[in-house]
C-alpha cells in the first residue's frame, strides 16, 4: 500500500480517535486506570414525587451505557488500526490475512476484515 494512503487513512483515524474521546466525555468520566475506558455517569437522582422522572433518569442512563459501549468499541478498532500501521500490518485481513479492499479501508478506515470475510460473518 502506498506511503501516502497509509498517511491518510492514519490522519483520519486519528480525527475520528480526538472525535469519539471528546464524544465520551459529553456523558462519561474516563478510567484514571484503564486507557480509553470510560465510566458513565449516573444522574444524580432527587427523591421526587413523581416516579416517571425517576424512571426517565435510569433510562437515559441505561441508553448512555449502551452508546459508551459502543463508543468504546469503535475506539478499541481504531486504536488497534493505528496500531496496526506502526506495527507494519495495517490493511491485513484479521481472518484470511489477504489485504482489505482500498475502497473498504477509505471508507472505515479501522476495517478489520476484508469485504469477502466480513460478508460471512454476516450470515
Amino acid at each position: 500500500m502506498e506511503k501516502q494512503l497509509i498517511q491518510e487513512l492514519k490522519k483520519k483515524l486519528l480525527e475520528e480517535k480526538d472525535l469519539l474521546k471528546k464524544d465520551l466525555l459529553k456523558f462519561a468520566d474516563k478510567d484514571k486506570k484503564i486507557p480509553d475506558d470510560y465510566d458513565t455517569r449516573f444522574p444524580y437522582l432527587e427523591r421526587s414525587s413523581a416516579p416517571d422522572e425517576d424512571a426517565e433518569e435510569v433510562e437515559q442512563y441505561e441508553t448512555l451505557l449502551a452508546l459508551e459501549h459502543s463508543l468504546e468499541l469503535r475506539l478499541k478498532d481504531v486504536n488497534d488500526a493505528l496500531e496496526k500501521i506502526e506495527n507494519g500490518q495495517y490493511g491485513e485481513c484479521e481472518n484470511c490475512h489477504q489485504k482489505i479492499e482500498i475502497a473498504r479501508l477509505k471508507a472505515n478506515p479501522a476495517a478489520r476484515f476484508c469485504m469477502k470475510c466480513s460478508n460471512q460473518k454476516m450470515t
